[in-house]
């Protein structure tokens, strides 16, 4: 008995963690994402992206490492976009939409504390403008699987909330359910295939339009949560399972399908909407540089300086270096 009593306790502790490490969509998603977004993209590219989709893949997790290594990183996730409701307005009337404009508004402390994903965005489509320009393999590469992450944060309903755990209505786990177990359980019976990659008119228009149908949709992630909570039975809800040799803690597979179907496959929605809208920055970005002609990128190699950059923030992630980083921790 004390045996399965220390185990159980093990668990737990294993589950608090497992769910607690701002991992965004999760590491699992957020490479499938950056990996299916390439097969969006024109003849042009995609000979380019598929000879470094290994990169583009590995990569898509670098800023949810850097979280808890790099000051400031962590707002770059997400936008608690409802802190500026009030009065019966909607937060989106109140909010510029332009960063200059919601600074003066605001201040950058104020928006930095509340999450700035939608600008991140659309400053790191710039960036990554500039870098197809100068035709910089390390950072096209660098900037393509970094921003592939942020938009996919943004296409998180979580991630447009205070409420981003559900610590506010007694539903604390709720964040890593949605967004890790359940494309984790169910990713097999996904449907990838978007279609093509569309160039972008309003790069920052769309970025908040983005954040506009994951806030639109978060009453339901919470919703649908706590009405099955209510009715499903309280010793099925959660079930043990080996990760590795980790014994842990996991909302059941019963129960992950059954919220799965009461959101009528939002998740993979969302992920889809990721995977298209991805490529759409990548494509808009290189239109924007005058459509460079990327084969002539073919036989360069990562600089030393980069691989070290590379490694240096791996390091700096296994030491969780910012023990208290502001923002959505999950």
């Amino acid at each position: 008995m004390r045996k399965i009593l220390i185990v159980f306790s093990i668990a737990a502790v294993v589950w608090v963690c497992s769910y607690s490490t701002g991992n965004s969509w999760g590491f699992f998603a957020h490479q499938r994402i950056n990996r299916m977004a390439v097969f969006t993209l024109p003849p042009e590219m995609i000979g380019f992206y598929k000879q470094n989709i290994e990169f583009i893949t590995t990569h898509a997790v670098d800023p949810d490492k850097r979280r808890n290594a790099v000051k400031d990183e962590a707002e770059r996730h997400y936008i608690d976009i409802d802190h500026y409701s009030h009065s019966g307005k909607s937060p989106f009337e109140i909010v510029p939409a332009k960063w200059k404009d919601a600074v003066v508004k605001f201040t950058e402390d104020t928006l930095k504390s509340y999450g700035i994903v939608p600008w991140h965005i659309n400053l790191m489509m710039m960036r990554l403008t500039d870098a197809f320009k100068e035709e910089k393999l390390d950072r096209i590469l660098h900037l393509s699987a970094d921003l592939g992450h942020y938009v996919g944060d943004a296409n998180v309903p979580l991630h447009t909330t205070e409420n981003y755990n559900g610590q506010m209505t007694n539903q604390k786990g709720i964040h890593g359910f949605w967004e890790s177990r359940l494309p984790e359980l169910m990713h097999e019976e996904y449907d990838y295939f978007v279609g093509r990659a569309a160039y972008i008119d309003k790069p920052l228009e769309r970025a908040w339009n983005i954040v506009k149908s994951s806030f639109a949709a978060k009453d339901s992630v919470l919703l649908f949560e706590a009405k099955l909570n209510e009715t499903y039975p309280s010793d099925q809800k959660y079930t043990m399972e080996n990760r590795g040799n980790t014994l842990m803690k996991v909302y059941s597979e019963g129960y992950s399908r059954m919220y799965d179907k009461m959101l009528d496959g939002m998740v993979e929605k969302r992920l889809r909407q990721s995977i298209i809208s991805v490529g759409s920055f990548w494509y808009t970005a290189w239109v924007n540089a005058g459509k460079p002609d990327l084969s002539r990128l073919g036989g360069k190699q990562l600089t030393a300086e980069e691989r070290k950059k590379i490694e240096e923030e791996e390091k700096e992630w296994k030491k969780e270096k910012i023990k208290n980083a502001k923002g959505h921790d999950d």
